[in-house]
Order: C-alpha cells, then structure tokens, then sequence
C-alpha cells in the first residue's frame, strides 16, 4: 500500500524491478532444498553492499553533474539535451545486452521475444510514450536545476518527489496514507522550506543570483511533479502486465531517445549542426553519461536485497555526503543552521515514510 518511497531514487526502474525480482523467489523456494540456503551473514553483508552501491550512484551522480555543469572550459559547454539523448541511447544498449542474457546468449530467442512483445502489441507499447516524454522531460530539468543550485540545496528539495508520488498514489492508485505517512509529508514540506530559507548572510558568500536560484528550484519542483506522475503511471502499467522489467525498459527508453531528440534539435539545434552533438563532451561529460543511464539499472538489481529502512537511510548518507563534498570540494555551498534543521527534517520524515511503507509493500506485491 504504501511503497512510494521505492520510486523515488530511481521511479520506474525500482518499481518494474522489485515486481519482477518478487516472484523470482516464489518459483524456486519449493525446489531448492535446506542445505543450498545461505548463511546469515551473506544477506547481511549483501544489504550492506546494497547501502554502499545506493549511495555511491546517488551522491555521484548528483556531484559529477553539478561539477560538469559549472568546470570552467575554454571550448563550448556541453549540451544538456544530448547527454539525455546519449544516456538513453546507452540503457537501450544495455537493456538489450540484457534481454539477450535472460535468453541463454540466443539472438533468435531475443528477436522473438522482441518482436512478440514490442512489434505485435502496439497499443500496450504506446502506452509507455506518456512516461517516456514525462521522463525526457524530467532528465532535462534535472540538468537546469544543478546548473542553478549547489548539490546539496538539490539533494534535500528533490525529496519532494517523495510527497508528489504519494499523492498521484492517492489520487491515481486508490492508495491509502496512514497517520505516520501523512506526518512525515509535513515534515517533509518544513524542511524543504527551511532549506530553501534566505539567509542574511547570504548575499556575500553566494555564488549563485536570487535569479538563478529561483530557476533552479523552479526546475526541482517540475521535476518533483513529473517523476511523481510518471513513477505512479509507470506502476499503473506494470501492475497490468506481465512483462520482463529489461523489455519494459528497452521501449521506455525507444520512446525517450525520439523525444529527447527531438527536443534537442528543436531547442539545441543550431548548435548541433554547427559543433555536432557531442560537442564539449569530456571524460567528466562521459561519466555523467554512464551513472544517469546504468545507474538505475544497478538499483533496479540491487534493490532486491535492500529493505525501505535502508533506502532511506541511503538517502540521508546521500545528502550528508553531499553537503560535505559541496562544502570542501567544491566550494559553492556554505551550510547555516536553518539549511541543517532543514535538512535533519528531510531526513526524518524519509525515515518515516520508509517504516511505515514496509510492510504494506510486501502485501501489495503478493
């Protein structure tokens, strides 16, 4: 009932996976016998790795693309528009190096499948256009928003998108928020509004305009809402089909690398055909590239070991690693103790949330 929080690190990628990694163990528990279960202390360090992988793609994530968007370069700076392009480009590739895995290595296995799935369902394909554009769209703000916001101002307010996909959950799904859920929302809500609180002193340290910043968080809160929409959207179908998470992901990301480039030569066209499209692009531009296109994939796997307690733990290391980095790094955020209490109620009310949804997902996905 209440597993929201799952979408929000990666939404359509952690809700297709645990759908599909859930059933996995049903088939095979009855045949494996005692002995082959694992020791204790496997699952345990397995979660522990899980927490490390989670925090690693986000923090890094979140800094490289910030770094990328503010290193001073003599030549033009990359564009935002083809770096979606190419990361879509980059998660079709390895969606199908992953379908032709699950098909034991055979390229007329995967054809079928892909043919079977894709080319003679056209409407159930179609369907997935409406979170692809909403996607494309969400990954171009994403971009907006660290080009005007230090790392971690963005970090603590794109825990908004914890708050819009409950209610698009509410709303869309029929699903119903207990007393904590509701609490932790509020929360939520204070705590992004204290970080985002002027301070006087504020003007002296600041690298960033009044301007800049209201744009960036203008971008944050679009993006908060369409990852909502689009994560609960994206549930609606899975829940509708039965489909492998990887095919899923290879039409999703057909539909998104048309519109995103579309996007790009309506909005970045000029500059393409007079630099090409991967102009400024450099080894940070590449590692950009890699995390935003594998890094929901590697969620998508290891959030088969990592419980809602721990997502939300990974969370809160995320933003206190990356108020540190910001901080000594990469010197464009001077913390105050109104963004602290701000962000200490962020991480809470994710706490929160994560302990009470718990239980309620493990009822739905049975």
């Amino acid at each position: 009932m209440k597993q929201m929080v799952e979408e929000c690190v990666s939404s359509h990628l952690q809700d297709a996976a645990e759908m599909k990694l859930v059933l996995v163990p049903s088939v095979n528990s009855e045949k494996e016998p005692p002995t082959m279960a694992l020791p204790p202390s496997h699952p345990s360090r397995l979660k522990y790795v899980s927490l490390g992988v989670l925090v690693l793609q986000t923090t890094t994530l979140v800094l490289t693309m910030r770094y990328s968007r503010t290193l001073k370069e003599d030549g033009p700076r990359y564009l935002a528009s083809s770096a979606v392009v190419s990361a879509e480009m980059l998660k079709i590739l390895t969606c199908f190096l992953l379908v032709f895995v699950e098909n034991n290595y055979s390229l007329r296995a995967m054809n079928l499948l892909l043919k079977e799935e894709i080319v003679n369902k056209p409407v159930e394909t179609m369907k997935l256009a409406v979170p692809a554009g909403i996607y494309t769209l969400q990954n171009n703000l994403l971009y907006v928003a660290l080009s005007n916001l230090d790392a971690a101002t963005y970090q603590v307010t794109y825990q908004l998108k914890i708050l819009t996909t409950a209610l698009f959950s509410v709303s869309m799904l029929g699903k119903k928020l207990g007393l904590y859920q509701w609490l932790s929302l509020l929360l939520l809500m204070a705590g992004v509004t204290l970080v985002q609180w002027p301070s006087e002193s504020a003007g002296e340290q600041k690298v960033l305009t009044a301007g800049s910043q209201m744009v960036g968080v203008m971008a944050v809160l679009m993006a908060c809402v369409s990852s909502g929409f689009a994560g609960v959207y994206f549930e609606k179908i899975l829940k509708e089909t039965k489909q492998s998470v990887w095919v899923r992901n290879i039409q999703l990301g057909l539909f998104s690398f048309v519109l995103g480039f579309l996007g790009m030569m309506v909005y970045d066209g000029r500059s393409v055909r007079q630099s090409g499209m991967f102009q400024g692009y450099s080894a940070i531009t590449c590692t950009v590239v890699v995390l935003q296109a594998v890094g929901g994939l590697v969620i998508a796997v290891v959030i088969k070991y990592a419980d809602n307690i721990l997502k939300g733990f990974a969370t809160s290391a995320s933003i206190m690693v990356s108020t540190l980095i910001s901080y000594f790094l990469l010197n464009d955020f001077k913390p105050t103790g109104v963004f602290f209490m701000g962000a200490v109620l962020v991480m809470a009310a994710t706490f929160i949330y994560s302990y009470e949804g718990k239980p309620a997902s493990s009822t739905i996905k049975v």
